[in-house]
């Protein structure tokens, strides 16, 4: 892969590259991959298209980590995960709906939201992960884990209050469902 192909990657078409909220708008990748398997496949291909995706970005991650972080180096805020690299945002958000696959339109507006919120605030051991693992490894497990948080937060959320992200999201988008 070459330098070009690296850097559109590694940035997510260069959302990651954007002034503000880069992580954010990045990660907008993720929603766009599971609507567009949502919409596309028969619903029992779903999960596999997720995973396979999920698998597919964890490996690119795991590729192109020395490359951002070498032409990163002294460039950002934390060097240790740039926030120009997105790959590990797009594979947190992937685990929502893997966590919380009944209802696509929550999972990819509410579950995308808590997935940022909690994603910022590294509840632990995301805090953990993200201070103590390096590499590819570290720059991608703390959005896993937060991911795996935002799914089964969308879980709580629909036993305490049944149906009440469902009615939100149509609320505000009522051309959704």
């Amino acid at each position: 892969m070459n330098d070009r192909a690296k850097f559109l990657v590694a940035t997510g078409a260069g959302l990651g590259l954007l002034p503000v909220a880069p992580g954010s708008f990045g990660a907008l990748w993720g929603p766009a991959i599971h609507l567009a398997g949502v919409y596309l496949l028969p619903k029992e291909l779903v999960a596999p298209w997720l995973v396979g995706w999920l698998l597919v970005i964890a490996w690119l991650n795991h590729l192109l980590t020395p490359w951002v972080l070498e032409r990163w180096r002294g460039r950002t805020r934390k060097d240790a995960d740039p926030s120009q690299f997105i790959l590990d945002e797009i594979a947190g958000y992937l685990v929502v709906p893997l966590v919380f696959p009944a209802d696509p339109c929550v999972a990819a507006i509410v579950g995308f939201v808590l997935f940022r919120i909690l994603d910022i605030v590294k509840i632990p051991p995301a805090r953990w992960i993200d201070r103590n693992l390096h590499g590819s490894g570290g720059i991608l497990f703390d959005d896993l884990v937060s991911g795996a948080y935002a799914g089964s937060l969308l879980w709580v959320i629909e036993f305490v209050a049944p149906g009440w992200c469902g009615d939100f999201v149509r609320g505000i988008l009522p051309c959704v469902g």
